[in-house]
């Protein structure tokens, strides 16, 4: 299941937006620094409409969502690579996760304490952003000690300092490594080093009540930032979300539609996160369940029914597929395999985004 941590500095809405992701969720949202000290953590469906139309066609008795694993990490500050705060056990949580959220305060709240004085998002994301360049910059030099030996008669080592030396001015220089072009085949020899600034971002602009549906000009500046990161920018309001789930699910249209938009930034914000890993989701679907499975872009067929489990991949004999649009189309899954839509792959089949399967398998 993938892991998304949100970061962000003390007092920009992180916690208040983990409980409204979870709901059920009963972190601590209170105004004082390192109010989150032990990451809370929740199981976040993936909004996805297209289930409840499957379960729907099949009369399912039940539905199964893809699902995040949302993680709620301690309150980031000045000095954190050197141990400030909480620096250690923060970054040794990020390490943790797949990808980040990281939170930024573009609001203004006098009631709410800055612990820098002052609304400035771009200041705090970089406060965040070189915090844990540090951490990775002193991480690779500590590793380039060991491959400049192992250089001198290993080839794959010598490989692996290439790759460190193309990374080590970028870090250097306080940007995230990120930022830093490699081959498919460079990115495995760093891969179990875990570099905290090459995990991929959102930025979460946290912003006021009336501000979700315009932004303002700190968002913007937020949106400036991630693009020359590659990283993506939701518009979130904590507080809305927070209010939204105070309300019975039949008001909550209403409530979203007098503030100017059609959903919650959450719904973005889960949908965000899911996409930025490149997954996909293909289902099945039938009388007793209709469910979401998540797969990584490229997968064949026997490498999706191992997501099952092990057992469909080992005896993967043909996966029948249709594409969620035909199955709707048709309304029915014999009505679609009479117009021959309903196609028998094999093991080299690539699965495609909302494919509906059934796997025949022996073991």
């Amino acid at each position: 299941m993938l892991r998304a941590g949100i970061v962000g500095l003390p007092n920009v809405g992180k916690s208040t937006l983990f409980n409204a992701l979870v709901e059920n969720a009963k972190a601590q949202a209170a105004n004082f620094p390192f109010c989150t000290i032990e990451p809370n953590v929740g199981i976040v469906a993936v909004p996805d409409e297209r289930l409840g139309v499957l379960a729907e066609i099949s009369q399912s008795k039940n539905t199964v969502p893809a699902r995040i694993e949302f993680v709620d990490i301690a309150g980031l500050v000045k000095g954190a690579s050197k141990g400030e705060g909480l620096g250690n056990q923060f970054l040794a949580n990020i390490r943790e996760v797949d990808a980040i959220v990281h939170v930024v305060r573009c609001f203004e709240n006098d009631d709410i304490i800055h612990v820098d004085g002052s609304i400035d998002p771009l200041r705090d994301a970089e406060i965040i952003n070189l915090e844990l360049a540090l951490a990775d910059l002193d991480q690779i030099e500590r590793r380039l000690e060991r491959v400049r030996k192992q250089a001198r008669r290993d080839p794959e080592a010598q490989a692996e300092l290439a790759v460190l030396e193309k990374i080590l001015p970028v870090l250097a220089d306080g940007n995230p490594a990120r930022t830093v072009k490699l081959e498919e085949e460079d990115e495995l020899l760093i891969k179990s080093l875990g570099f905290l600034t090459r995990k991929p971002i959102i930025y979460a602009a946290n912003v006021a009540e009336d501000e979700l549906a315009t932004g303002n000009a700190w968002v913007e500046q937020v949106k400036t930032l991630a693009a020359a990161e590659n990283a993506q920018v939701v518009t979130i309001s904590a507080q809305v979300e927070a209010e939204l789930i105070e309300l019975p699910p039949e008001e909550r249209i209403d409530f979203l539609e007098d503030l100017g938009v059609t959903e919650g930034g959450l719904k973005s914000l889960i949908r965000a996160t899911y996409d930025l890993l490149g997954l996909r989701t293909y289902f099945t679907t039938g009388p007793q369940e209709s469910r979401a499975w998540t797969i990584t872009a490229g997968m064949s067929a026997p490498q999706a029914a191992g997501v099952i489990h092990t057992d469909f991949e080992r005896g993967f004999i043909r996966a029948e597929t249709i594409s969620y649009q035909d199955l709707v189309e048709y309304g029915s899954m014999n009505a679609a395999k009479e117009k021959g839509l309903l196609r028998s792959e094999g093991k080299e089949y690539t699965v495609q985004e909302g494919d509906v399967m059934l796997f025949r398998f022996n073991v």
